[in-house]
């Protein structure tokens, strides 16, 4: 996986896994933005970059302010012509059960993630597509997949940047964008606190790293969601059952309850291409000839 070269931005660099994504792709012969909202911190990296033999700026921003955000990327661009892979890796947690969350935390946790994220990749979208290369990195996480006590304004956003990888691959796909997600298990600052000391030792970022390298190269998948801890690496997916057709009137939710077995069983169960997959279905087991979905470039 050849990325030398290549310009990245990292958002939220200025440690942690942040820290850990920048020294990889640096090592790798990336050149590399360091974004951090601490200034000194986003420095500090792209200096030991640099001392390393590296390539690298720094860049002092907040991912939800539109305009220093693109400050960043005309920096980079400028500096070394263009951006060709952004990592939307800054986030902050608020973690309390929902009983106790403020809902200005809430908003503050998908402004952070969720918006940020789309702030950033809506910076470079154009001149991705206009370049035929890209490659973005959202960050999610299992608190998102799965679900986790305490993080329902965490778990939100990131099962929200699922939804914006799926679309954006597939609006990117014609241009040579492509765009997955990364689900991470590591001791970094958010986490402190939450883990055992022993498991931390296992959970460093540069465990996780490493597959960033599988989706940002030339032959990157896309639409791929990266589950990464430990020197462990796995896929999760979102898939559709076959299900049961039930059909409608006034015993249909009863019927719903009755079948629930088979509407809910995994053996057959598919990796949708786009989300007009289940109206397909849906329409085809009512009768109709649906066609398929044309997607729009």
């Amino acid at each position: 996986m050849d990325v030398s070269e290549r310009v990245a931005i990292v958002t939220g660099a200025g440690g942690g896994l942040g820290r850990s994504h920048a020294l990889l792709l640096a090592r790798n012969g990336v050149r590399v933005m360091v974004n951090d909202m601490q200034g000194a911190a986003a420095e500090a990296v792209a200096e030991e970059i640099v001392a390393a033999g590296g390539n690298a700026l720094a860049a002092a921003a907040s991912v939800t302010d539109e305009a220093a955000v693109a400050d960043m990327v005309d920096a980079a661009t400028r500096a070394w012509g263009g951006v060709d892979i952004l990592i939307n890796n800054a986030g902050i947690l608020r973690d309390k059960s929902f009983a106790k969350m403020d809902l200005a935390d809430f908003r503050l946790v998908v402004d952070v993630h969720l918006i940020g994220a789309a702030v950033c990749s809506k910076a470079v979208w154009d001149h991705m597509r206009a370049r035929r290369f890209g490659r973005i990195v959202m960050t999610t996480s299992s608190s998102g997949l799965y679900g986790n006590f305490g993080q329902a304004n965490y778990g939100a956003a990131k099962m929200a940047l699922v939804g914006l990888m799926q679309t954006l691959a597939i609006e990117g796909e014609k241009y040579n964008v492509r765009v997955n997600c990364l689900a991470p298990t590591a001791a970094t600052a958010m986490t402190e606190g939450v883990l055992a000391p022993d498991a931390l030792a296992q959970l460093a970022p540069d465990a996780v790293s490493p597959g960033l390298l599988a989706l940002v190269g030339d032959d990157a998948p896309t639409r791929a969601i990266l589950c990464a801890g430990a020197g462990h690496f796995a896929a999760a997916n979102i898939t559709l059952t076959e299900g049961a057709f039930i059909g409608r009137g006034d015993d249909a939710g009863a019927r719903v309850a009755a079948e629930w077995e088979r509407v809910t069983d995994r053996r057959d169960e598919i990796v949708p291409a786009y989300g007009f997959t289940q109206a397909e279905r849906e329409l085809a087991n009512a009768g109709f000839a649906a066609p398929t979905m044309a997607v729009a470039h």
